[in-house]
């Protein structure tokens, strides 16, 4: 026999169930009304979803099939007016920071899809939640427009639910993927990619890495150009935060 509403009704009569907010709880879209949808959820008092309870992004909130079983939180629930409100959206919510919470704690590398670009980096979404890759945090890319509505490597750095805040590291990531190549005292060959006062940045597998000016044999960048390829020794690594620190002073002449 097919489960139906009196199933689940006649169920939770049952097992003297009461629902309470914060519960999760299955039941049937049975109708679509103006601002929302009523749902089924075996009590005779009136279960509402409200549009904006179904997404948490608002772009990707769309219409829902009626007669769709699915899994709701009680949000609210409102007893002189006999009813209750649920939401999709905050069972989402839940259960997508509980999986960045255990990337988070594990370091673990993930991908995640890139939804914007501004001049402070990239916009991304991960498991549902939306998060920010600082430029800072970004492997040496040259046409950083093209990755819109691509995928990126990245780490956990903030993951704070409390606030919603999601900041991520590319450069993190990726250094872990080559970290079996990349230890103290390794000398690699490095491209240029930009030249400061204080020194000169280089490329290690696309991650930038500084040659601070007092790491070069004679103290000044003016013999590098953008583009070139020089050796490099790596004197530090920060897995956490994606650095690396070079240096040319100790090279063989």
């Amino acid at each position: 026999m097919s489960f139906t509403h009196k199933n689940l009704a006649e169920l939770l009569k049952k097992y003297n169930y009461n629902i309470q907010v914060g519960d999760v709880i299955t039941g049937i879209i049975f109708s679509k009304e103006k601002q929302g949808y009523l749902v089924d959820i075996g009590t005779p008092i009136a279960a509402y979803l409200p549009k904006e309870e179904i997404s948490i992004f608002v772009q990707k909130q769309t219409d829902i099939e009626v007669n769709l079983a699915q899994e709701f939180f009680i949000l609210a629930q409102d007893l002189p007016k006999n009813t209750i409100i649920l939401s999709t959206k905050r069972l989402l919510y839940i259960r997508s920071w509980t999986r960045i919470r255990q990337l988070n704690t594990e370091d673990i590398v993930t991908q995640a899809n890139i939804t914007g670009i501004n001049k402070g980096g990239l916009l991304v979404e991960l498991e549902n939640i939306q998060g920010f890759i600082p430029k800072s945090h970004l492997c040496y890319i040259t046409k950083i427009d093209t990755l819109l509505n691509t995928t990126i490597m990245c780490k956990c750095l903030v993951a704070d639910e409390r606030s919603n805040q999601l900041i991520l590291s590319n450069r993190a990531a990726v250094l872990e993927k080559y970290l079996y190549k990349l230890q103290v005292g390794t000398i690699v060959d490095s491209t240029v990619i930009a030249l400061k006062s204080y020194g000169a940045f280089v490329s290690i597998y696309n991650i930038p890495a500084l040659l601070h000016i007092s790491e070069i044999e004679v103290n000044k960048t003016n013999n590098f150009i953008v583009g070139q390829v020089i050796a490099v020794q790596i004197i530090h690594i920060d897995i956490k935060q994606g650095r690396l620190s070079v240096s040319r002073r100790y090279l063989k002449k």
